[in-house]
């Protein structure tokens, strides 16, 4: 199985004429992902071209999108400016899952945005985040689909990158993945470390879960405290910025270190403390993993 998406998800691209939408669409409807619709206000009645062909309907707005296509999972590839209102609409529309993959929305607007797509029963997964996969099934988003394979390992991660990366060592180590989640690395997001290891607790055919932390916030914390009280799953973590300098501006927004509570030593103790297997390296990821499973 997979979490939050899957071969039944018909997704609408908001966004899809542009330079990153146009692009990412293409890609997604490559990998096999149902794209049913694109929104681009002033250019309803066109359609984009996918690569073998296929013709994908756009629309002025969400409402029409999703009344002509029975959408239930909107990908945002807007600029920041017009993020918030992008979500706020695919919300209004009924859609229950939205992606928001742009990066720099204003931080004010993203706290009247979660309010809202709580109070319409929408899941926001971002800003600022690669989206997420689920080998063999579907894409959303930006992440690379040739590094993923299907198997028993669902990942979570606050950094693009890095997801990448602990993807690569775990194909690469033969150990495939249900889902893998970029939830990304704003100081307000939508979709957090505690709700997708729910769902992976819950997903009959996730056996580990991989938890790639960073610097800044307690988010991880808070996802050690759920581990040790409701997660019987193992999992492995691993947190980035080991080696930030004190006092030194760097990363993402959310990557903000308030007295001891945001440092890497205290996020990796939290995770040991329980009873997650702390990698050094992204390489020991892979090696760590295996050996749970092998358990």
């Amino acid at each position: 199985m997979a979490i939050f998406i899957d071969e039944n998800t018909r997704l609408v691209v908001q966004g899809i004429t542009g330079r990153d939408g146009s692009f990412h669409t293409t890609q997604m409807i490559d990998y096999g992902t149902q794209v049913v619709a694109g929104v681009t206000p002033g250019k309803s009645g066109q359609s984009f071209a996918g690569p073998k062909g296929e013709k994908v309907p756009i629309f002025n707005s969400m409402d029409a999108a999703v009344a002509a296509t029975s959408a239930n999972t909107s990908v945002i590839y807007v600029p920041p400016a017009f993020a918030a209102g992008a979500i706020m609409e695919a919300a209004d529309a009924g859609i229950r899952l939205i992606v928001a993959i742009t990066e720099g929305v204003p931080v004010l607007d993203m706290a009247r945005v979660h309010a809202f797509a709580r109070d319409k029963g929408a899941r926001v997964l971002g800003p600022n985040c690669p989206g997420l996969i689920s080998p063999g099934k579907c894409k959303v988003g930006i992440l690379p689909g040739q590094i993923v394979t299907q198997g028993p390992v669902g990942v979570i991660s606050r950094s693009g990158t890095l997801t990448y990366e602990a993807v690569y060592h775990l194909t690469n180590a033969e150990i495939g993945q249900t889902t893998c989640v970029g939830i990304g690395g704003d100081p307000l997001i939508g979709t957090t470390f505690v709700d997708c290891l729910e769902a992976f607790a819950r997903d009959p055919e996730t056996k580990a879960v991989v938890m790639i932390g960073e610097i800044g916030g307690t988010d991880e914390q808070e996802a050690a405290s759920y581990v040790r009280e409701h997660v019987r799953l193992p999992v492995v973590g691993f947190i980035a910025g080991q080696t930030a300098p004190p006092d030194r501006r760097m990363g993402h927004a959310g990557a903000i270190i308030s007295g001891s509570a945001g440092t890497a030593v205290e996020k990796m103790a939290a995770f040991e403390a329980a009873g997650i297997q702390v990698a050094k390296r992204p390489a020991e990821i892979a090696e760590l993993v295996a050996a749970e499973l092998d358990r």
